[in-house]
């Protein structure tokens, strides 16, 4: 063993100075701000829960697609079923045709084109199910610019997932969840009247 600092070897030494700097610099080691403590807290808390409709929504769903469409809960919960089926394009095609009806009139060449080469063109990487004629149709208008060029487009893939759909998702187990949810918080309340999804089928067919 060395007795004396001054016998040690110059290498020793330098290593126990690196090791007594580096603990040092971790003894040191500043404590978070409160504003930092205070994000990294807002960070690690659980996110709340998302809301979940109430009965008087899902009634309002059964009663027309359009109530469906019309209201942001209803696309989420009918845009979680599609994609169950494996057709998530089709909302997602008739979201974008929305918006871009809202856009620009500087913008509108650069997103027709973008929403026909992801959704409209033959092979499209979320093609949506067009006969040929309507996706030659769209391909013209957008060519040419038009603020409707979707239009025609937009307005068949509504009424496909309206006739097809919409009618299995009346009848889905996501939406029988959300009302035995209701139903089991509030038996006093109307609840989900099934008998009034039959009809609705019914009629509809």
């Amino acid at each position: 063993m060395c007795k004396g600092l001054a016998t040690l070897p110059a290498t020793c030494l330098k290593s126990a100075k690196d090791i007594k700097h580096k603990i040092s610099f971790l003894l040191q080691k500043p404590e978070p701000n409160a504003a930092d403590q205070k994000e990294i807290k807002e960070k690690t808390t659980a996110a709340p829960a998302k809301r979940v409709p109430d009965a008087a929504e899902v009634e309002k769903w059964k009663e027309s697609f359009s109530h469906v469409m019309s209201s942001e809960m209803g696309r989420m919960v009918f845009t979680t079923f599609l994609k169950s089926e494996f057709s998530q394009e089709n909302v997602d095609f008739w979201i974008a045709c929305e918006d871009y009806k809202k856009s620009l009139p500087s913008k509108l060449s650069t997103k027709a084109k973008q929403i026909y080469q992801q959704y409209v063109e033959a092979d499209a990487p979320n093609e949506v199910n067009l006969d040929a004629a309507t996706r030659e149709k769209t391909r013209r208008e957008v060519e040419s610019g038009s603020p409707s060029c979707f239009d025609e487009a937009q307005k068949m893939i509504y009424t496909l997932m309206e006739k097809d759909s919409y009618r299995r998702f009346l009848k889905s187990k996501l939406i029988q969840d959300l009302c035995q949810k209701e139903s089991g918080s509030a038996h006093e309340k109307k609840g989900c009247d099934w008998t009034d999804s039959r009809q609705v089928l019914a009629g509809g067919a």
